[in-house]
């Protein structure tokens, strides 16, 4: 019985943890609504996500890549630079 134990006890710490992704907070503005700015700069979106309390994603432009940030509250741009990856 205690061998049993142990051994399941040490899969539990072995075991990976899920990842959870952040979750959009209290108050934030849609997805859409983030999207909507760098839209109407002619980047489009290719991906969004909740990250670290703002939102955050890639959008392509001319055919480069960029990363950007996003107030969640405001809307307002808070980074954008180029994908160097």
């Amino acid at each position: 019985m205690k061998h049993t134990m142990i051994v399941v006890a040490a899969l539990l710490v072995l075991a990976p943890a899920p990842a959870f992704a952040d979750v959009p907070g209290r108050g934030w503005i849609s997805r859409e609504k983030a999207s909507a700015g760098l839209a109407k700069r002619g980047y489009n979106v290719t991906k969004i996500e909740a990250d670290d309390g703002h939102w955050e994603g890639e959008a392509v432009r001319k055919g480069i890549r960029y990363e950007f940030h996003v107030n969640p509250k405001t809307g307002q741009i808070t980074k954008l630079e180029r994908d160097r990856d």
